[in-house]
């Protein structure tokens, strides 16, 4: 029942499908929106440097307008908005969802450093394998019902899974 602004006080950011950056502003603007609410304005230098550290490609890009990125870019601009403010849980909606190869193993790498800070990360991705490689839980979901769950660990060394889900031929135990 909160408003959009009270969710993001509480500590709650997201990283909507489809990216949500506002196109028509620059990658330094769309960091600066970010910091907004009032509980990300001390520390918004910090933060900014954390998000440039993650994604160098965004410091190189500064001034440039975010329509004209990349998807990989803008999606990493995105999670650099959401980190600008101060998430303690992050939420992000299949963040890997047309991202070439080499880019979604940045992008979830960066999540890894992310997770490391202490911020606690929510994703909902069709990549099993990759999402599981960072978690401590999974949920797994067909047709909108949860069909298993468990520890990451439990999960992609579980047959059923390794068949349904990662597309595994399952092992003999």
């Amino acid at each position: 029942g909160l408003p959009a602004h009270g969710i993001l006080e509480a500590g709650i950011a997201t990283v909507p499908e489809g990216r949500g950056i506002f196109g028509d502003l620059t990658v330094d603007e769309n960091l600066q929106i970010g910091a907004y609410v009032r509980r990300a304005r001390q520390g918004e230098a910090k933060r900014r440097a954390l998000v440039f550290e993650l994604f160098p490609r965004l410091a190189e890009r500064r001034r440039q307008t975010a329509s004209t990125m990349s998807g990989g870019e803008q999606q990493m601009l995105a999670i650099g908005r959401a980190l600008m403010s101060d998430p303690t849980l992050l939420m992000l909606d299949e963040p890997s969802l047309g991202l070439a190869p080499v880019l979604v193993q940045e992008l979830f790498a960066a999540l890894s450093r992310i997770r490391e800070t202490g911020v606690g990360l929510m994703i909902v991705e069709q990549n099993v394998r990759i999402s599981l490689s960072i978690a401590d839980r999974g949920y797994l979901m067909e047709a909108g019902r949860v069909v298993g769950q468990g520890s990451a660990t439990e999960l992609i060394e579980d047959p059923q899974v390794q068949r349904a889900f990662l597309g595994m031929a399952a092992t003999a135990q």
